[in-house]
């Protein structure tokens, strides 16, 4: 099982509480752990990536294993502790302004 933590938003728009987790078959990767939440939370499809290319939004970061991961390629495999589960792979909801 892979955990993931998401922001406080999008927790509230899929109506959950606390850490979510899925089941990642083969390589853990970014891709397929967004693929595996927006597969059984139909309703965020769309708010981390953008539907039509993939592409993670601007005002969203991936972290894990206290690494900032959101510049690395989506099939990229996820830090074995991300894999064991021992590690939540966390989105985060990045703030702009001044």
């Amino acid at each position: 099982m892979i955990r993931v933590v998401l922001p406080p938003h999008l927790r509230n728009l899929a109506q959950i509480s606390g850490e979510v987790s899925v089941d990642i078959s083969g390589a853990v990767t970014q891709r397929r752990v967004l693929d595996a939440i927006e597969e059984r939370y139909p309703m965020l499809r769309g708010t981390i990536r953008d539907r039509g290319t993939g592409q993670r939004r601007a005002y969203v970061r991936f972290f894990a294993c206290a690494e900032d991961l959101s510049n690395e390629p989506p099939d990229t495999p996820l830090p074995a502790r991300v894999a064991t589960g021992e590690e939540p792979f966390l989105v985060v909801g990045a703030m702009a302004g001044g």
